[in-house]
């Protein structure tokens, strides 16, 4: 599969980046490459290879413990925006 600059700039609205025209032109060679390295794997013999299955049921649990919580100021105190004691995060949801 090619990869042009057009492909990675969608990515890259997506990702909310803002990218001059030299890194679209590295990011095409790199998406490129991942994309070759994802194809090699398809070429992989797993006839034999038993697929993992997760069992949730297995999995250790632990009791919810109250610790000690970061100090409200501290936690904003490098926030970019924030309003009335709580972060303020820009909407990237597009309809």
């Amino acid at each position: 599969m090619e990869v042009n600059k057009d492909m990675v700039k969608r990515v890259a609205s997506l990702c909310r980046l803002d990218l001059e025209e030299e890194e679209l032109e590295e990011l095409s060679t790199q998406m490129a490459d991942i994309i070759r390295f994802v194809n090699q794997l398809s070429e992989l013999d797993t006839e034999k290879v038993e697929p993992y299955i997760h069992n949730i049921d297995s999995t250790p649990m632990r009791d919810d413990i109250i610790g000690t919580t970061l100090d409200r100021e501290k936690a904003l105190r490098n926030a970019p925006q924030r309003e009335g004691g709580f972060f303020v995060v820009p909407k990237i949801v597009e309809i």
